[in-house]
């Protein structure tokens, strides 16, 4: 291996530095062209989503389990009960069963005590829980 001299080696440094200093890698614009419709699909889902309101009703979990168990315990319960709604929600390791959407809590605790009849593991969910 040829070691190179101070004054040379000096003008090899010099000379990357001037290439490198011209370098652009991701020298670019990015034109992107959307659908007008696009925007308005998605004004429209700002709306609707403004408009739900999940988080001001009581409701009641009549299951924490297994998948298979919450599936049957929903089906069971729309079956007996076809007036009220009933989600299935997981949460970590569960699968809860919530169902109602009760204005008051009057109303929550009226149905409340007629799904006990028939469920063990029932509960009051407040809203905003």
């Amino acid at each position: 291996m040829r070691i190179l001299s101070p004054s040379k080696s000096l003008m090899l440094t010099i000379a990357t530095i001037a290439f490198a200093h011209n370098i652009n890698a991701q020298d670019q614009n990015l034109t992107l062209n959307q659908d007008s419709k696009f925007e308005q699909l998605l004004n429209e889902k700002r709306k609707i989503n403004t408009s739900l309101s999940t988080n001001d009703t009581y409701r009641i979990q009549i299951f924490s389990g297994k998948s298979d168990e919450a599936k049957k315990t929903l089906s069971d319960f729309k079956r007996e009960n076809s007036a009220i709604d009933g989600t299935i929600i997981f949460n970590t390791p569960n699968y809860k069963v919530i169902v109602g959407n009760f204005k008051t809590r009057i109303e929550a605790e009226r149905n409340l005590i007629e799904i006990k009849k028939r469920y063990k593991s029932v509960f009051l969910l407040k809203p905003g829980k």
